[in-house]
């Protein structure tokens, strides 16, 4: 999607609050003992109640309103009858849709005690995301988002996955400009439009470098198994810099 006019900026920023709303709530019921089941319900309470649909329901018919991944699963993970534990790593990805535009945003949450380890990775999967989105600018390169990522990444140490990559957003949940890569990729030639709407979304991980279903068609898992996290927020390039749609206000 392209920002076309006024409007169309305000309903973006009106689904990017939402999807921002719920995955804060999320995190902050998040406590050992209950499934993902439950913490799932309370995402799709809080959605229903803004008027809003889950976007992997919507356009995939996947079975949760929001993907919550447990450890060793690093994306789109069934919500079901797995209880959480201390110390896990969740991560949550809520994306939904209203008014026919969509956003998403994720995070993840380490559930304590954690381990000094977890704390910089989650700290610093941060700050990969944030290295990428000051990267935004209309008429800059894509590939710069990857470039600056894979500095960041080599330079404290991490792995990044490399077959789980940024998207473009806004009229669908996953749109053009497709595949765009949070690693260094020297053949990517394409340029941020003026009002271009994607996700930033870097898989940091301590040792990952690929993801794989085992178990069913959706839950994706880190290969080799390492911990990973994963940060996202929707963003809009304009001629001064990144619009970040998908933060509470």
């Amino acid at each position: 999607m392209t920002i076309s006019n006024e409007d169309e900026l305000e309903q973006l920023r009106e689904i990017g609050r939402i999807v921002a709303e719920v995955l804060q709530a999320m995190g902050a019921a998040l406590e050992p003992g209950m499934t993902t089941a439950e913490l799932d319900d309370i995402g799709r309470r809080l959605l229903d109640q803004a008027g809003a649909h889950s976007a992997p329901e919507v356009c995939y018919g996947f079975p949760g309103a929001t993907c919550i991944s447990v450890n060793e699963e690093i994306a789109h993970g069934v919500p079901g009858g797995r209880r959480i534990q201390a110390g896990d790593l969740v991560n949550i990805d809520v994306s939904a849709e209203k008014d026919g535009i969509f956003a998403d945003t994720g995070a993840s949450f380490a559930v304590p005690p954690v381990s000094p380890v977890i704390e910089r990775l989650c700290r610093d999967g941060r700050r990969a995301m944030w290295t990428g989105l000051r990267q935004v600018k209309s008429e800059e390169p894509l590939a710069s988002i990857g470039f600056a990522i894979g500095k960041f990444a080599r330079k404290h140490g991490y792995s990044l996955v490399r077959n789980l990559a940024s998207h473009g957003v806004g009229r669908s949940l996953h749109e053009e400009p497709k595949e765009i890569a949070t690693w260094p990729d020297r053949h990517d030639r394409r340029k941020m439009n003026d009002g271009l709407v994607f996700t930033i979304e870097p898989f940091l991980s301590l040792g990952a470098e690929w993801a794989n279903t085992k178990h069913d068609r959706w839950t994706l898992f880190s290969q080799p198994c390492a911990p990973t996290v994963q940060y996202e927020h929707t963003v809009v390039a304009t001629r001064r810099g990144p619009l970040v749609m998908t933060q509470v206000q």
